[in-house]
Formats: C-alpha cells, structure tokens, sequence
C-alpha cells in the first residue's frame, strides 16, 4: 500500500495513537450546551471524525477558567464551570471515540486577551499582558494581576482533572500560538511587564510553563499535555502581517526565538507541539486560504522537529495524501492534523487506508462554512458538506415511496441533489446543457490557486457515476421533454448567467467567465470592471500570468459586496491586489469603452485608462426561464442553487441537500 506508512502507530507520551491522522481543533460553536458540557451535536461530531478512522480527536477550544475572562453560555465548553455535568457529557463522547480505537485530547484554552472576539467582552475592557491595543475594537486592554494568572493556572489544573476523569486521553493547551492569551505573554511586542512574567522570554514563558507543571502535578506525569505552538508570528505591525515572499521585519515571535521557545517548553514538560505560524494580526497564516500553498507549515515543521524529541503535528492545508506522506517520511512530522478537509469529509482516513483517495470529497478552502460562520457568531459547518456538526439533525431521511427524479443542471446544486436522492433510494436523472459537470466551479477553478474548485466537480462526477445516476452532457432540456417525461418531481438548477452591458467596443469586452475559460483573449493590457471577488481573483490570476491589471470600482473599496466571507480570505485577499502590482481605481463610474480607451468618472474627474480589453465581473443574473415556463404545469417543482438566488457554494449546497433530503 502506497500510503502504509501513513498508518504506523505513534506515541505522544504515554499514549498510543493507532496511525498519523489526528483532527486539527477548530472552534466549537454551536458545540456546547448551557451548562458547559458537550450538547448531542458536540458528541456526534467528534464521535463521527473517529468513525472515519482518524488517529487522535483533539477537540476544539474550551475552557477553564470562571473568573478573568468569563464567557456566556452556551458559548464553548468549560471543564470547571459545571464539572459534574461537564464529566457527564465528555464521557459519553469519549467513549463512543474510544469504541472506534481512536484516541481524544482536550483542547484547554487560557483565554483569548486582546483578540477577544467583541461581542464577548460587553462592557468589559479585554485583558492582556500589558496595556495594549485590542485586535478590533478601538480600546486598550487592562493588564493581568500577578493573583489573576495564578487563578487561570489553577484552573487549568481543576479542569484537566475533570478531563481526565471523563476520559480524556491527554490535553492540548492553547495556545503559544496565533496572538492568543498565552502567546501575548510569550511575545516581547505584547508583553511589557516588568515582573516575573516579563522581560527575558523564559519569564514571557512562564504562564505557559506553570499551566503544564500545574496539569502533570495534578494529573500525573504520564497524562500528555501538547501545545498549539506558532514558531514565527509574521507581524508587521499591530493589525498589519506579512504575505507570502514579502521581505518585512518581524515584530512578533521570529524563527531563532521561536526554536528557542520550542526548546524551552518541551524542556517544561510539553509532550507535543502542534506547529504552525502566523497570529491574528495575520491571520491567513493560521487559517490559510486557498491564496496560501498547500503544506504551509512544512518547512516550519521541520526546524522544530530539529530542535525537539517529542512529537510535532504539522496541519495547514495537508490534506493532499502524496503530500503528507512526504512530510512524514522527510523528518518534517510525526502527524499530519487535519481540520477542514475532516470537516468536508469526516472518513477521510478510512477512504485513503481502503484504496478510494479519488472518493474522498475535498476541501476547498473557501472557509465559508467553517472560520467565515464563526467569526459571525454562528456554528461551525462546511460549505461543501452540509452535514458537518449536524450529523444528527441532517442525517439522510427515509424513503416512504421511490420517486423519480427530473434534476436540470449540473452546478453544485443539481449534483448534491442528484447525490443525495441516489443515497436515499430515489431514481434522479441529471441533464447539462454543458459537456462537464460542475456549473460556476469550472470558471472558478482555472486559477491556479483555485485547483480544489475543479476537485469538487470531479469529486462529483466520480460520485453520480459510482452511485449509478444517469448524466446527460450536452442536452439543453425543454419544457415539452419534461412534461411528457413520467417525472414524480422536477428539480431546476440552471444556474445563473454574466451580466453583461454595452460599454461601445464590445467585440472587445469580455466576461471575467469567458477569459477564465480561455474562450477570449484579453491581451497584455486589461481593464476589470468589478472589484468582487470573481474581479479580484481573476485580477490575480491574470497578473500572475505576467499581464497588467487594472480594477474599476463603483464603490469606495474592493471587495465591498461579497460577504460574508471569511476574515482571512478577505483580509489577504485585499492584501494581495495591491503587493502584486495590480492597480485600483475605487468610486469610478464607466462611461465607455472605444478606441482601445476606457473612460470612467471619478472624484477627481474623468480618468482615462488605456487597455486591449475590458473584463466584466458585476455579477450574475438568476437564469430562472424554465421555471417560470413550468410553474403552473408541474405539481412537483423545486428551484434551486443561483437560479433561484445568486449566492455562493455554501448555499447551493446546503439548500439542494435540504430540498433534496425531503423530497
């Protein structure tokens, strides 16, 4: 087996863990219930990644302490705030993890600090080392008492007890890592105290040090605890980090004192280090786009894996198989954490162990579904897999009498439609007028940092096929066929559309759709009107390609309209148009477009911009016609995915499972 040495057993202290898989933690909204404890979704969840034969669960976020930093709930688990009931909870989970072989790490956070999320504090100022800027709001958070982080150590010690009795096998400290609590102390741009927490970085990591001697006095020297460990913080400035390639000069944490660290905290009594870069202040470092390469963390890895006996987890982005087994066989790792793709397909490591990698359906990074929910307050899902956290709730329902099923277009929404009316037992045919599935995901996958776009379509090509759906390519359905077909229900997912005006010369304006097809040539000079996301991607995958870009935007800043996309994705994205050389013009109205000139109107007057071309990307328009033809003449009639309403993948996934589901 190619992948063999992917299931090798390894040890993190005294545990065994079964192969190199772990699931990367990620936060647990919606994961909790009033009391502190793991609620049912919380329980299936985790059970269902050790279902699909992952090594080593450790869980999202949680906390201990009750005093300092006091959390509502439900808002995530807490080991102390209700220690009975949280016992009762986690064991039911750990046991049913255990069933599976797996083993269960406890993810114990010391406190967020100056990147509380806001609407956590109130009133409150947030707390931090020192007196320093708030991550995003305009305060300045109080300085920590010498007695208040003696309490959270305390806590740290009263909760792994707990955790431990309800079945943990180890714990997992957040963090010195991604600009939180422990990491504000650890780092001298945040920490400006002058007692015993500040100063040399031996005294900056002393909270972390007393929170793993406080966990081992209190629960053994053979009760693993790792450590969710950044090695570089890639800070620039405060809210400001550095992209990928870019010569700065690190304020944060930098690689020689990152390694020191690394060796510091292992020598503390840290089994593990959970590696990793980046902090809030650049946050596309921790919670990588698909603007970031794949296997970021790699190289970042192996340094410490140098310097260090104990086990180093490497995630980011590892979810190519080819690429993990590298990684392990190189001395970059020990284990390869999966967060997202686990998410996206929670039997990941079963699927890759029995020879089906190509079944495996991929992540693709959007974060829509998972950090984008949760940094808007709501639980945790996947965009692509509507199932993720609601494993119960949105189980496959029962059939009571086969159907058969009339789907019109192959975008995401009538795939995952056709998908799951297959899985239930229903007969769906599927019609494309085009000759691939896939719908928006094939424009949207030509860059090359949008690869996993084309992986989804391919991921469902391969599913229809092996659930045995029939697919007609190339076969634009007519209302005469569909009502002359014995069709118990009719579902429409035909698509959207461009939108397109006349700017003059319009032998020369092309969809953004068009030129990601290859289908037009824009020349070596072009113009893209639309500052969106489909107007900032194609801008940087046209510059990459070595052309001169300009953006034209009506309103005030690009990408002002699509949302809610997630912080990191928006962030680096924003980042990203002006690094790579691609100009901006912002609050510009186009006039037209003759004689190889572009006039737009702007503040400061009308702007004239030379280009070969003119790009649109303002948009889609809903292409709904057969619908309406059909409204009135099917009693079983379903609209789904843009054609119903131009969205992203997220919903023309989730509605055509909710839709889908129920028929």
């Amino acid at each position: 087996m190619k992948y063999k040495n992917l299931f090798t057993p390894v040890k993190i202290g005294s545990v065994v863990i079964k192969n190199r898989f772990a699931m990367a933690p990620m936060g647990p909204l919606g994961l909790a219930d009033a009391q502190g404890g793991f609620n049912q979704r919380g329980i299936d969840y985790y059970t269902e990644r050790a279902k699909g034969g992952t090594g080593l669960i450790i869980t999202g976020v949680t906390f201990s302490d009750c005093k300092v930093e006091t959390q509502s709930m439900p808002n995530c688990p807490n080991s102390t705030y209700n220690p009975v009931h949280f016992i009762r909870t986690a064991r039911e989970m750990t046991e049913r993890v255990h069933a599976y072989e797996s083993k269960i790490f406890l993810m114990m956070s010391a406190g967020f600090g100056r990147v509380t999320i806001p609407t956590n504090l109130g009133e409150f100022p947030p707390v931090a080392p020192s007196a320093i800027p708030h991550r995003w709001l305009d305060k300045i958070c109080r300085p920590l008492t010498v007695e208040e982080i003696h309490s959270i150590v305390k806590s740290f010690g009263d909760g792994a007890y707990n955790a431990k009795r309800a079945g943990f096998d180890g714990v997992e400290i957040h963090a010195v890592h991604e600009g939180y609590l422990l990491d504000q102390f650890a780092i001298s741009m945040f920490n400006q105290r002058t007692d015993e927490y500040g100063g040399s970085l031996e005294n900056r990591l002393r909270f972390a040090r007393e929170v793993v001697e406080e966990i081992k006095s209190r629960c053994g020297q053979d009760f693993p605890v790792a450590l969710r460990f950044s090695v570089k913080s890639m800070i620039k400035d405060w809210r400001e980090g550095a992209l990928p390639g870019e010569e700065f000069e690190e304020k944060g944490r930098d690689i020689e004192e990152g390694l020191q660290a690394a060796k510091l905290l292992v020598e503390y009594g840290y089994d593990a280090l959970d590696t990793d870069v980046g902090t809030y202040d650049a946050w596309w470092w921790n919670h990588p786009p698909m603007y970031q390469k794949k296997g970021l963390y790699r190289p970042y890895c192996k340094m410490v894996k140098e310097v260090v006996d104990v086990p180093v987890l490497c995630a980011g982005r590892m979810d190519d198989p080819d690429m993990a087994l590298e990684a392990l066989e190189n001395g970059e790792c020990d284990i390869i954490s999966l967060g997202r793709p686990l998410l996206a397909d929670p039997d990941y490591v079963n699927k890759l162990r029995a020879g089906r990698r190509g079944c495996i359906r991929p992540c693709i990074s959007c974060q829509e579904g998972c950090m984008g929910r949760v940094q808007e307050y709501s639980m945790i899902n996947c965009a692509v897999n509507p199932q993720a956290a609601r494993e119960r709730d949105m189980a496959y329902e029962p059939i009571l009498r086969k159907k058969k099923v009339l789907i019109v277009g192959g975008g995401v929404a009538g795939c995952e439609a056709a998908r799951v009316l297959a899985i239930r037992g229903h007969e769906p045919s599927l019609y494309e007028k085009g000759s691939r599935l896939g719908g928006n995901l094939i424009p949207g996958g030509a860059p090359d940092f949008k690869e996993d776009d084309l992986a989804l379509a391919d991921w469902y090509a391969k599913t229809l096929k092996e659930l045995r759906v029939p697919v007609y390519l190339n076969h634009e359905v007519t209302k005469e066929e569909i009502l002359e077909g014995d069709y118990d229900a009719v579902i429409l997912a035909t698509g959207s559309t461009p939108k397109r005006f006349s700017l003059g010369d319009d032998a020369h304006v092309y969809t953004a759709s068009q030129v990601l097809l290859g289908e037009a040539d824009c020349g070596t000079d072009t113009v893209i009107i639309g500052g969106g996301l489909v107007g900032c991607e194609t801008a940087l995958w046209l510059r990459e390609q070595g052309k001169n870009v300009t953006i034209v935007e009506a309103l005030d800043k690009i990408l002002a309209v699509n949302g809610p996309l997630c912080h990191a994705n928006k962030d680096m994205l924003e980042r990203l148009v002006p690094y790579k050389g691609i100009q901006v013009t912002t609050g510009a109205r186009v006039k037209e477009y003759q004689n190889g000139i572009l006039k737009a109107d702007t503040a400061e007057g009308e702007k004239e911009i030379p280009c070969d071309s003119v790009i649109l990307a303002v948009g889609y328009k809903e292409e709904n016609s057969l619908y309406h033809e059909l409204e009135f003449d099917v009693p079983e009639l379903y609209l789904l995915g843009d054609a119903k309403k131009v969205s992203n993948i997220m919903y023309g996934i989730w509605d055509a499972f909710e839709v889908a589901n129920h028929i």
